[in-house]
């Protein structure tokens, strides 16, 4: 029998596997607690010290845990979803948001907040990990490598889970499974941190799909475009906020392997909260778990609803068959590549270009602050534009605010000499890209079938990561774009992918999921 809290379902019908695995992953992170307190006594160091007795053991017990854990949330019987299945359960459009809604939002917003914070950890932490293990730039380059790696294998690993087993227990499994390399802090080999770290960037990489699939498949329709764009924006933000405040309080005082460990708590915090997670409605009625349907229902105004009857096509047959998705997948899929190398590429070299072009690093640094400054602005502005205007032309139009920072970024390097002409070069791109990533996943999650919707978010969110894993393997090999040389590059691959958008994107603002799976 499922274990209850509040007459919830916390995770199935292998209760006591799953607790008994997070319990074993929780000793063996503890485990390693004493070693970092002993060389927290010794300036934080422990590059080189062999590991004890107790650090063996939590690493035994964290290799036992995790499968248990991962055993006992995973349910006996895997989902029936077809293909082209469609959504059976859905909110009425006037349906208002009630406190189930909000402790939902609440709790997916935290875990896209903890999704986001890992990789942006990755700039604090390679300072004092390349000073401690005493390697060069280039080997420490192999840390946000595995990391980013991890977060693209990630995004497709768990969306196609989130398809076969539930959205819900997607998220449980990758929260395990973060919690678990918490520990990377507290390797003493750098190898050991390579391994962890890549683990942590599988079980990060999974938030950001999945949870905009189960907003999307939950959310009333008149308030779920604007919800699924402001919930992902204020996680990609408070990411960041997240990251750079740890390093701020944490690291001066305790290293930068306490910035792996915080990951510990906050997961836990998160499995904590599952109960607020829900599962999607037709997942739950093809299981039979019928009090947990009712209850979900009656807390998030559900309502079973047949599904509006398929077209047909102009020479009469049946379109029942399932939808080709290819031609919008091939739109999404470029757009998130070439925003993965934007924004990963061009903006990640933009510090040393601007040095180079004579400014010193206090005041690049300003440069790029003060652009920085429009991301909340620009995020809000699209969560707007998005449910009240158009969903399709506000993505086509943050695509195309990236082509004029591409095209501004040419300009001759006289004319960008003008400082205020640059910083609004470098808004204009930034702007672009925040608002880029802010509706990209939200649209690819309202374009799919609930058949396929966690993997085709997968796929496009693993694609926004792959620009980050490709630029970390040019750094390896000593290549470092200029700021016109990646402009230049970019042009024309972003230009396609903003008419790939306008000529086969459909619209999607205010209609039901139902009704655009019907289509």
């Amino acid at each position: 029998m499922a274990t209850t809290v509040g007459k919830i379902s916390i995770i199935g019908e292998r209760a006591a596997f799953f607790w008994a695995g997070c319990a074993a992953i929780s000793g063996g992170v503890l485990l390693h607690l004493p070693m970092l307190a002993m060389a927290h006594s010794m300036g934080n160091h422990l590059a080189g010290m062999p590991m004890d007795g107790s650090m063996w053991l939590g690493m035994a017990l964290i290799a036992v845990g995790v499968p248990l854990a991962c055993f006992g949330a995973l349910p006996k019987v895997r989902s029936q979803h077809s293909y082209d299945a469609g959504t059976d359960y859905e909110a009425p459009d006037s349906t208002p948001l009630g406190r189930w809604h909000a402790a939902t939002l609440l709790v997916l917003t935290l875990g896209l907040v903890i999704d986001v914070m890992k990789p942006a950890t990755l700039g604090f932490v390679l300072p004092g990990l390349s000073a401690e293990y005493g390697i060069a730039k280039s080997e420490a380059a192999l840390l946000p490598l595995v990391a980013l790696t991890g977060t693209t294998v990630g995004s497709f690993l768990w969306g196609w889970l989130a398809d076969v087993y539930g959205r819900r227990v997607s998220i449980i499994l990758s929260t395990i499974l973060f919690v678990s390399t918490a520990i990377c802090g507290a390797m003493p080999a750098f190898v050991w941190n390579l391994v962890m770290c890549f683990l942590m960037g599988i079980s990060a990489g999974g938030m950001l799909p999945v949870i905009y699939t189960l907003l999307a498949e939950v959310m009333p329709p008149r308030h779920r475009s604007w919800v699924l764009v402001l919930v992902g924006g204020t996680g990609l933000v408070g990411g960041y906020l997240a990251a750079s405040g740890a390093a701020y309080v944490l690291e001066p005082v305790y290293g930068w392997r306490a910035l792996w460990l915080q990951g510990f708590p906050s997961g836990l915090l998160l499995l904590a909260l599952a109960r607020f997670i829900p599962e999607t409605p037709r997942f739950l009625a093809e299981r039979g778990r019928v009090a947990e349907l009712e209850r979900m229902q009656h807390r998030f105004g559900l309502v079973p609803k047949p599904r509006p009857q398929q077209a047909t096509n102009s020479a009469g047959a049946d379109a029942s068959a399932p939808a080709d998705h290819r031609r919008i997948t091939a739109a999404l899929v470029t757009t998130a590549l070439c925003w993965s190398f934007v924004n990963f590429g061009l903006l990640l070299w933009l510090p040393s270009d601007l040095q180079a072009r004579g400014y010193s690093a206090a005041v690049a640094s300003g440069i790029l602050a003060k652009s920085s400054l429009l991301a909340l602005p620009t995020i809000l502005l699209a969560a707007f534009l998005y449910a009240r205007r158009s969903s399709k032309w506000t993505l086509v139009g943050t695509v195309g605010l990236t082509v004029i920072g591409l095209v501004g970024a040419l300009l001759p390097p006289a004319v960008l000499s003008w400082e205020p002409l640059l910083v609004a070069v470098i808004a204009v791109l930034i702007v672009g890209t925040n608002g880029t990533i802010a509706v990209l996943l939200p649209y690819t999650a309202e374009n799919y079938p609930l058949g396929t919707r966690g993997r085709a978010t997968g796929l496009v969110a693993g694609s926004s990561k792959f620009g980050g894993v490709a630029v970390q393997i040019a750094a390896l090999a000593g290549f470092a774009p200029t700021l016109v040389g990646a402009a230049l590059t970019l042009l024309v691959p972003t230009v396609v992918s903003a008419g790939l958008i306008a000529w086969f994107g459909r619209e999607t603002q205010g209609r039901s999921l139902r009704e655009l799976e019907a289509e």
